[in-house]
């Protein structure tokens, strides 16, 4: 293992990975000219539509070795297809040939459960042998992971007797993993987004605070003073990571635009930001989420930054005044404000967005009204963002009890074709 990790590069996206041809569809790699990796891993390949994954293919050499890992049962692409959904989809309960066990067990020691074991008049094929399932939830446990089960069969019964059972927001004990809030008005998430809620404190503030703060060394010159400014800043952004809310919809009062407005007047109430104070939208301490690849700039459509004051900057000029920040693991890198024309503010975003993150404590919000992007799959993914703590808001309790019950359906050809084989 130590081997394969010293050859392993920095992770990046596909897109990176293949190389973006500015103004087109087509990538750098190609059959024509693959890819120069032994083994590729694609993490949160539920992610990967029809297409990319064909290119993926298409660019790889013959001798390589594809590993896709990813939850089958969070929202597929918003393109076409659902490839890892598919495979996984096509693979019995007993998948697993004799001959497989006997491999897992003379190369591990492990002697696979009788119940994986393909039976005598089993039907097995080669892709089964290939699937994996990961039964132990490494992100939550406890009350999130029954509620995640409840949620993933469709036992609307089950979840709502989990979100009851927490019982009433105000009683809380420290640290309860679930709660349920049916407000009536879109503006009593300010409260939420400010001060978290009881048992799951924290919210906004606590990042906002640290901005406040600003570093322990207030200089700027010398390498003690970039040095703990750029700690800080780690800080600033792995403290905004630690609450998100996350919305079914983009459009309307509970939808990612209205409740980014509601957030920021709460906020703003509280003395904590100042929105628009520097024009275009743009203030200190705003966070926001790049919606289109760039990569000239070296940003990608979904990472997540912070909007902060260049300790050099001087007078109105946003340029001057603003740089966005972006954390990839401990590296680092900032972009100019003014040169981010593809962004929204995020303190509140799609759950098609948030895939591919976690938070401490994540905050679903539902809309008033049923609608067909309401799905089963939308509210799994939703709430396995957290890690520690669960909030619903529901103002209306028959959205969730509907979305329960509503699959999402992706026709793309990929599954009919492997049922026939």
């Amino acid at each position: 293992v130590h081997h394969l990790t010293e050859h392993l590069r920095p992770a990046q996206t596909l897109h990176s990975l293949l190389g973006v041809q500015p103004d087109s569809r087509r990538f750098v790699h190609d059959a024509s000219q693959p890819l120069d990796v032994d083994v590729l891993i694609i993490d949160e390949a539920s992610m990967v539509h029809l297409e990319l994954m064909a290119r993926v293919l298409e660019a790889l050499p013959l001798t390589a070795r594809l590993i896709l890992l990813g939850d089958k049962d969070q929202l597929a692409s918003v393109e076409a297809g659902s490839v890892l959904g598919d495979l996984c989809d096509h693979v019995p309960d007993r998948p697993y040939a004799p001959e497989t066990c006997a491999w897992v067990q003379a190369a591990t020691g492990q002697i696979l459960p009788p119940q994986v074991r393909a039976g005598p008049t089993d039907t097995v094929s080669d892709l089964a042998q290939q699937v994996v399932m990961l039964r132990t939830s490494q992100r939550f446990g406890g009350a999130i992971a029954a509620l995640a089960q409840a949620v993933n069969t469709g036992d609307a019964m089950a979840a709502w007797a989990l979100l009851h059972a927490a019982g009433p927001t105000e009683s809380r004990e420290p640290g309860a993993p679930l709660a349920l809030q049916q407000p009536q008005h879109a503006h009593a998430l300010g409260d939420l987004a400010l001060h978290g809620r009881a048992g799951a404190p924290g919210g906004y503030r606590s990042f906002l605070s640290l901005l406040k703060a600003g570093p322990a060394y207030d200089g700027v010159d010398g390498t003690e003073g970039v040095e703990d400014r750029q700690a800080w800043i780690r800080q600033l952004l792995r403290s905004f990571e630690s609450f998100r809310v996350l919305s079914a919809l983009r459009e309307g009062t509970w939808g990612v635009t209205g409740l980014n407005k509601v957030i920021e007047q709460a906020l703003a109430h509280a003395g904590l930001i100042r929105p628009g104070s520097l024009g275009g939208g743009w203030y200190e301490g705003r966070p926001v989420m790049v919606t289109r690849n760039d990569p000239a700039l070296g940003v990608f459509n979904g990472d997540v930054g912070i909007a902060l004051r260049n300790p050099r900057g001087s007078g109105t000029d946003v340029d001057a005044l603003l740089r966005v920040w972006f954390l990839d693991g401990e590296q680092l890198r900032s972009v100019a404000a003014s040169r981010l024309a593809a962004v929204e503010t995020a303190w509140a975003m799609t759950v098609h967005k948030s895939q591919g993150s976690e938070f401490s404590h994540t905050a679903l919000v539902l809309p008033d009204h049923g609608s067909a992007v309401l799905t089963r799959e939308l509210v799994y993914t939703g709430l396995t963002r957290a890690r520690r703590a669960f909030t619903l808001i529901a103002p209306n309790p028959e959205v969730f009890t509907q979305a329960l019950q509503r699959r999402t359906r992706r026709t793309s050809g990929l599954g009919a074709v492997l049922a026939a084989t």
